[in-house]
């Protein structure tokens, strides 16, 4: 009854005031909701300003309509994206049988987390250790996706050599050593000759593997400091310049290097948000490959975010994985990474992979959510938000290119100073409750109990590295340090 009723109410409505040019009935309707909020203004009251900077009404009508390119390229109905699962356990054999586990139980790929030392993911230094940890994945089947750091290209050759030259291996290399400098702070060597190092090594590989994709381009090292949407989605475009400069001078076309490069976008537990990014994306790429003389289609890997995972009451930790997961199926990415609930806790044990790995299958099997292509589009909320993200993040990716790129940009630290910013403003809405954390700041669980985790000695698997280090200084910047906002209000 209370629909109904609303509706009747709304008709009227949306007659006079959506009537174009009609200042007057716009005034009228004003004075009533100022009046009804009893002396506290529209904008105070109704209106939400977000880190961004961007201001979120609480109603949106035909007149906020904006022409918003949309992505209507079909989707595969079975498997609309790919459900890529992570592999980050220290022990190469145990990561080779959870590998498995999740490809045989509705993952299609892998993102595989390299780390020799053991701490941060699989101990891996070696192209025997890659072959312990990818032992009996078939790599012309399940693309395999590589987070290796300043060690992506030989790591990138490892698994060319694994591939055994089949030429439509569906090789994802995500060569990505600038997300490696911007958190390490340090390059072994000049940056650029990293950058430079990589596109050589990716473009002799291109040769071979030609279903290959070679380098991930992210703003994820200023979203998990803290960074802001659009500071992220700026860093990912300057990033996706940079590595299709490089690409070129390698000897691929501009059109070859563009279509090689996969964008990476961070999502968290604010879906409508994260629906409006993932798109905001898509016309970033529009835009720098027109602008480039292109015409490449985007190809999107959404990861969950780390920044927005609790330790305290980790079960929350699902509703905010699959709000992630939500957004990034409508906002039609190509392939979707969830974290497990545990992460911020340790590493997960076999229920919380199969929990990770189960969200985006209820999300693709049970709610079809890939069944429509683009089926945000036409909202006008989300086309006003996905333009607003973008026209912001645009100007943001125009100020680094005039400061001289990226890697200026990270040099000079204009871009962690705007990233602290952020996080200062975020912080402190976090901390007057302003935003709530659920479970944490609001609804604490007085019965939580902390789950189950793995905790393997990383120690016992760590294996020497290979020297990285290129000829040359090495280059500085300030260091995004990632950061976990329930971390401030969990103690110890």
């Amino acid at each position: 009854m209370q629909e109904r009723g609303a509706l009747t109410i709304a008709t009227p409505l949306a007659e006079e005031f959506g009537a174009e040019g009609d200042e007057a009935a716009r005034a009228r309707w004003m004075a009533l909701v100022e009046k009804t909020l009893k002396g506290q203004s529209f904008d105070e009251a109704l209106t939400v300003t977000t880190p961004d900077g961007l201001t979120i009404q609480p109603l949106y009508t035909a007149r906020d309509g904006v022409a918003v390119a949309r992505d209507l390229r079909p989707r595969d109905i079975d498997r609309p994206w790919d459900v890529r699962t992570r592999a980050a356990h220290p022990d190469p054999e145990r990561a080779a049988q959870e590998i498995l586990t999740d490809l045989e139980n509705g993952a299609a790929s892998v993102l595989l987390r390299i780390d020799p030392t053991g701490v941060d993911g699989v101990a891996i230094g070696s192209a025997n250790d890659l072959s312990r940890a990818l032992s009996g994945v078939m790599l012309d089947l399940a693309p395999v996706a590589l987070d290796a750091g300043f060690l992506g290209p030989k790591a990138a050759d490892w698994l060319g050599a694994l591939a055994k030259a089949a030429p439509n291996a569906p090789l994802t290399l995500h060569l990505d050593p600038l997300t490696a400098f911007a958190q390490a702070g340090a390059s072994p060597g000049p940056i650029e000759s990293h950058v430079f190092n990589a596109a050589t090594v990716a473009s002799r590989l291109a040769e071979t593997y030609v279903k290959a994709s070679l380098f991930l381009a992210t703003g994820r090292a200023a979203h998990e400091a803290g960074g802001s949407n659009t500071e992220e989605l700026a860093m990912m475009t300057a990033s996706a310049l940079t590595y299709a400069k490089a690409l070129v001078r390698s000897g691929l076309s501009m059109e070859d290097a563009f279509g090689r490069i996969v964008l990476g976008v961070s999502l968290d537990g604010e879906y409508f948000t994260g629906v409006a990014k993932v798109r905001a994306a898509k016309a970033m790429w529009a835009r720098l490959t027109q602008a480039c003389g292109v015409a490449v289609p985007p190809r999107i890997e959404a990861r969950s975010s780390r920044r927005m995972l609790a330790k305290a009451d980790a079960w929350t930790n699902l509703l905010r994985l699959t709000s992630a997961g939500f957004a990034g199926a409508v906002g039609g990415a190509d392939a979707i990474v969830l974290d497990a609930f545990t992460d911020a806790v340790g590493l997960p044990t076999a229920f919380a992979r199969r929990q990770a790995r189960n969200t985006q299958l209820v999300l693709m099997e049970e709610s079809n959510l890939g069944r429509v292509a683009d089926p945000a589009g036409g909202a006008w909320y989300l086309d006003s938000l996905t333009d607003q993200l973008a026209r912001a993040a645009w100007n943001g990716f125009q100020a680094i290119e005039t400061a001289g790129g990226l890697i200026k940009a990270l040099e000079s630290g204009g871009i962690a100073d705007a990233v602290t910013k952020a996080r200062v403003a975020q912080e402190a809405a976090f901390a007057d409750k302003s935003r709530k954390i659920l479970g944490v700041t609001v609804f604490p669980n007085a019965d939580d109990k902390t789950p189950e985790v793995e905790t393997p000695d990383a120690s016992a698997f760590a294996v020497a590295a290979p020297d990285v280090r290129l000829p040359g200084p090495d280059s500085h910047c300030p260091a995004l340090t990632p950061v976990r906002f329930a971390a401030a209000f969990e103690g110890a």
